[in-house]
């Protein structure tokens, strides 16, 4: 077992589903309460009253709700019922419907993917199919609340969709039987040469521990040498869920994250028990300005015990533990209770004080980082007002915001005409797959993505088709801006392409191909065995 040290229901990052009893949560004197509540009982008792305009009370205490959750910290928030039923809903894992992954363009349902093991899948159902029928009745002009409404339903129970498919005339009528359906937590998984396995993890839900190591265990039967682990864009999630991934490469007693708070039954720690079946494999891990929360904590704690390297962007920089509390109409409202802290005693959290919502989340965007090699961390030593902390090997990093990477490697920014065109892709892929998927799917069927990363060529025509294409949007041409990103559109048309054919590994294959921190990282391995004693 991992040891822990537990007075309450384990603590999670953003979302806890078990809450204190209400006694838990008075942190000042009965009086104090009670003459606070009372001032407010007043003030909304006579603007109901007197107020020139009539006023919905339900209203008016969500937002003062909101108001004093606000001026405490920017991730304590106010959940409306609505809202906490599709939260809910992604961090356990599942949802009963049919099992699509759709978009809506031009008032018509556009299957974007089947999700795989899903009903519709077992149907038949392809990417680029349109459903314009739900059940005999027309499904043209519907909005998501829509699609969601007639498509979702009791496990068990059956819908009929009327499909148009390109190379196919008339409709295709499929009926569908409901099931649960999984919301993947690890958005892929594949080999690359040398040994090198990849894994894309998009949050840390109820199911990503376990779809993460039977997703290693796979790997590993391939003939997995080393591994890098992408929680670009991870915003976090199950704080216990990143214990035990963390807990899959580091050794037996190796703290993996602690959390304290002003109540000491929330102080807890999380520390290695050894059991992992991954400590001996050279890792490297990707984070980015998205990566926040759960996601810091892993690559807190592989850095703090050097145990691979560190590549990207610095992190987000939230290291505030949220405990959820149902209301009695079914919102919720989360708030911080604890702040938590990796391995080497750095508190992840950014300095929120004085600052706007607006100001603390635009932050992220305004850093200048040098690009480079940092495993010394020397990047971060000319800023003295950061405390300094050592790994287990001796190396000095820092706190104050984040986690600072090994090797900081920029993504790249598009130009403004290159951002826009790829606003406008997603349709002209449409129109494309229309015309040619049945001839692409005929010629590389459904597992041969590697065929078709080697073989298939973006041309110059396809190119200027998405130029054109994107002229008739209203996106106009700049020469300049468009010869500079034109290595990026023509890996982004082939991602997209191969999205549509083989899912989430075939648009995964085509950008790691023209990805520059994910390159800079496999050229690193030798650095990330050395420093974490495996050569």
């Amino acid at each position: 077992m991992f040891r822990k040290q537990f007075s309450t229901p384990t603590v999670f990052v953003l979302l806890v589903f078990s809450v204190f009893l209400g006694s838990q949560i008075r942190a000042i004197s009965e009086d104090s309460v009670y003459e606070q509540m009372r001032k407010f009982q007043d003030v909304l008792s006579y603007t109901q009253k007197y107020y020139v305009d009539e006023v919905k009370v339900g209203d008016l205490v969500e937002s003062a709700v909101k108001g004093l959750l606000e001026d405490l910290d920017p991730h304590s928030v106010y959940i409306p019922p609505k809202q906490l039923e599709k939260v809910e809903e992604d961090f356990q894992g599942s949802f009963e419907g049919i099992g699509i992954q759709f978009n809506i363009l031009n008032d018509t349902i556009r299957v974007v993917t089947p999700i795989n093991g899903g009903p519709s899948e077992k149907a038949g159902l392809q990417s680029g199919d349109k459903i314009v029928e739900i059940d005999g009745e027309s499904a043209v002009g519907f909005s998501n609340d829509d699609v969601q409404k007639h498509l979702r339903g009791e496990k068990g129970t059956e819908v009929t969709v009327g499909v148009q498919r390109a190379g196919v005339k008339g409709l295709i009528d499929f009926t569908i039987i409901r099931d649960n359906i999984p919301l993947y937590a690890v958005d892929t998984y594949f080999m690359l040469d040398d040994g090198i396995g990849y894994m894309s993890v998009n949050r840390y839900s109820a199911t990503t521990y376990k779809e993460f190591v039977e997703g290693l265990r796979d790997l590993k039967k391939q003939g997995m040498k080393k591994f890098v682990l992408d929680l670009r864009y991870n915003p976090g999630g199950y704080l216990e869920q990143a214990w035990r991934m963390a807990n899959e490469f580091l050794a037996k007693g190796d703290m993996i994250v602690y959390t304290k708070g002003r109540r000491t039954e929330l102080d807890d720690d999380y520390v290695a028990n050894g059991a992992g079946e991954f400590q001996d494999v050279p890792l490297i891990v990707l984070i980015n300005q998205g990566s926040a929360s759960a996601s810091e904590i892993v690559s807190g704690a592989v850095q703090d015990h050097d145990r691979g390297l560190v590549v990207g962007r610095t992190s987000f920089g939230k290291g505030l533990v949220q405990q959820q509390f149902p209301l009695s109409d079914g919102s919720a409202f989360r708030l911080t209770t604890a702040k938590y802290y990796t391995p080497s005693g750095r508190l992840i959290q950014r300095d929120y004080e004085g600052k706007s919502d607006e100001e603390y989340y635009m932050d992220i965007r305004n850093r200048d980082e040098e690009e480079g090699d940092n495993v010394m961390h020397t990047m971060e030593h000319i800023d003295s007002t950061r405390p300094r902390f050592e790994t287990t090997g001796g190396r000095t990093v820092y706190g104050g915001g984040g986690i600072t990477p090994d090797y900081i490697v920029d993504a790249g920014q598009l130009e403004e005409y290159t951002a826009k065109l790829r606003a406008n892709m997603y349709p002209f892929i449409l129109s494309y797959m229309d015309k040619n998927g049945p001839e692409l799917r005929e010629r590389y069927g459904k597992d041969d993505a590697d065929r078709f990363l080697k073989e298939f060529k973006v041309t110059e025509s396809l190119i200027q088709s998405l130029v054109e294409h994107g002229e008739s949007k209203g996106v106009e041409m700049n020469e300049e801006q468009f010869e500079k990103d034109k290595t990026y559109i023509r890996v982004m048309l082939k991602a997209q392409l191969a999205r549509n054919l083989f899912g989430n590994e075939g648009f995964y294959r085509a950008t790691l191909e023209a990805d520059p921190q994910f390159l800079k990282a496999i050229s690193l391995f030798p650095e990330a065995e050395k420093i974490a004693g495996l050569k």
